[in-house]
Order: C-alpha cells, then sequence, then structure tokens
C-alpha cells in the first residue's frame, strides 16, 4: 500500500468505518476513502461523521494530546470548500498527493490502471457476450410467440399473484413433485431468468 511505505500508514481494522489512518507531520490522519465527492445522502454521512467521533474517542483515550484529523478523501473530483462539520473533504489530486506526497500520482496511476484494463477487456466482452445470448435464448424460449415478445407473459411473470397454497400431506407432496418434475425445472429456470428480464428488456428494446 503506497501510504504504508510513505508514511507508514495502515488499513484500519479496529475504528469502525475508517479506511486508512497514517502520521503525517505531527497530525494523525483518520480517512473514510470514497469514489467521488457525491457520494452519500444527509444519513450516510451522518454516520461518517458517527465513525469519525467515535474513532477520536478511542485514540484519545490512549493518547489524550493526540492531535487528530479526520478526512473524507474523494479519489476524484474538486472540493473548494474542504473544511466541513467535524472533518475534512478533500477530492482529486488533493487527496492523491494527501497520502503518496506526489504532485501527479492522480495522473500516473491512470496509465497502469488503462493497461490493466485494456487486458482484461476483451476477455469481458467474450463473457458478456455469452451472457447476453444465453439470457436472449431463454427470453425467446419463455417469453415469445413465433419470434415476438410477449408483454403480458413478461407482466405476469413478474407481478401476477402468487396462488393461495392449501396444505397437504407430505405424501401427497412428494407425489405432486414427482409428476411435476419437468414444470419445477422449467420454474427453476425462470426463477433465475426474472431476475434478468429488465436488462433483457432494455437489450431488445434498443
Amino acid at each position: 500500500m503506497l501510504v504504508k511505505k510513505v508514511f507508514g500508514g495502515v488499513k484500519s481494522s479496529l475504528l469502525e468505518g475508517i479506511d486508512l489512518e497514517f502520521t503525517k507531520k505531527g497530525n494523525y490522519y483518520i480517512v473514510e476513502i470514497k469514489s467521488g465527492p457525491n457520494w452519500g445522502n444527509s444519513s450516510q454521512i451522518k454516520k461518517m461523521k458517527d465513525n469519525f467521533k467515535k474513532a477520536e474517542e478511542i485514540l484519545r483515550a490512549k493518547d489524550k494530546d493526540l492531535k487528530i484529523l479526520a478526512v473524507n478523501g474523494c479519489c476524484y473530483g474538486i472540493e473548494n470548500q474542504p473544511n466541513k462539520d467535524g472533518y475534512q473533504k478533500i477530492c482529486g489530486q488533493e487527496f492523491w498527493q494527501l497520502i503518496s506526497d506526489s504532485d501527479t500520482l492522480y495522473t500516473d496511476i491512470i496509465e497502469s490502471l488503462g493497461h490493466q484494463a485494456k487486458e482484461k477487456n476483451e476477455y469481458f466482452l467474450k463473457a458478456y457476450a455469452k451472457v447476453v445470448n444465453q439470457f436472449t435464448l431463454k427470453l425467446a424460449s419463455f417469453f415469445c410467440d413465433d419470434g415476438e415478445i410477449n408483454w403480458q407473459k413478461i407482466v405476469a411473470f413478474n407481478s401476477k399473484k402468487k396462488p393461495k397454497t392449501v396444505k397437504t400431506s407430505k405424501a401427497r407432496i412428494k407425489r405432486e413433485n414427482t409428476k411435476n418434475d419437468n414444470a419445477c425445472s422449467q420454474y427453476r429456470i425462470c426463477g433465475k431468468l426474472g431476475r434478468v428480464v429488465r436488462i433483457i428488456y432494455q437489450l431488445v428494446r434498443r
């Protein structure tokens, strides 16, 4: 980990919600890392502030003179008003500089990430095409009539209320299950298909 090499930082395991701890220029930083600046609603931000408060209490119980700085670090973006209520919000270049002391790290990492993405891209496209083909075949099998999508079947599958169940003996249930093996198999397939019907809907409507 970069910050470990530069500042002896560690990934926090004892402080709830805190992703990173490190010391820099006499300050002890506790950091929650998010992808970008617009990451959460008011309740999520309140939870983060509570995490900072609890972490500070735990740390000051060990060292009352510790100068703690709580930081919401964002991997990209710009924050023109970093001073928040009880913490600092640091984004983009300034965040990467904080944890590395490098002015250019925020762009340097793009080259290596892009190289890895290119290596995986061909594999991803093949896997994606395979999944789309499988789902399309299942869609055609269960929800198409003569090659045309039967939207009533799709709506019914997603929204039709289930029939009320009637208590029966175990022996009768076993007989009915044996008799309807093929139907059960189809329903199991439909169950999996139901989770991706929305995705297929978007694909076929393009």
